[in-house]
């Protein structure tokens, strides 16, 4: 990746907070996966108790299903990124989650929640694809590239920890159904910031380049 080139002098750490776009991002990764951790152990919390005897082939196949997905998504977004964009392909992440979380309140038939996992793999293909060329993207030139993949793991990872504690109090007061609902919100606020406030990394690229 070029902006992984250090140039002469490298941007200063302010230059994580000065990023519009990367703070944007940043705020946009943490709540995608403050939306997207809890889904499978609640998931598999739910099968568990309706088929204790099976729950564990069951999370297995809930895992295994969303990896045989993630794979194939993710070389097709690699490959159409620069066609498509980055910020369509991503909001198409954004609003999957947002989906998955509402479609898991439908049923508790095995089948069902299993099959609704599946949209993880996609979620989390391009997810897993883009986030390496966005953060590119916006840091080329600045030599910090590694810098501010840094600070959106560490965004994540507080969205991620944050999440399982919220959805185990809202499990708690209100059932599954509640839990699942405010997932799915979290993630469409996710996908409104996004659509809103987040450029298109692909054109500033290609601007910076010429």
């Amino acid at each position: 990746l070029g902006a992984a080139t250090s140039p002469a002098t490298a941007a200063g750490y302010g230059v994580l907070f000065k990023s519009r776009p990367l703070v944007i991002f940043g705020l946009c990764a943490m709540l995608f996966h403050f939306a997207n951790a809890p889904l499978l152990p609640l998931v598999g919390q739910k099968l568990a108790a309706a088929y204790p005897k099976e729950a564990t082939a069951m999370m297995s196949a809930c895992i295994i299903a969303a990896q045989a997905v993630m794979l194939p998504i993710a070389l097709l977004v690699g490959r159409k990124a620069d066609v498509w964009g980055r910020k369509p392909l991503f909001l198409a992440g954004f609003a999957i989650l947002s989906i998955r979380a509402v479609l898991y309140t439908f049923s508790d038939n095995s089948f069902w929640l299993i099959g609704v996992q599946i949209l993880d793999g996609v979620g989390a293909g391009i997810f897993g694809a883009l986030t390496p060329l966005v953060i590119a993207d916006i840091m080329r030139g600045t030599g910090r590239y590694n810098l501010a993949q840094g600070a959106i793991a560490t965004m994540v990872g507080i969205g991620a920890s944050l999440s399982g504690i919220a959805a185990g109090e809202i499990v708690d007061h209100f059932g599954y159904a509640a839990a699942f609902l405010a997932l799915g919100a979290a993630a469409l606020v996710a996908t409104t910031v996004f659509a809103v406030a987040m450029p298109e990394t692909a054109e500033l690229q290609k601007t910076q380049a010429s």
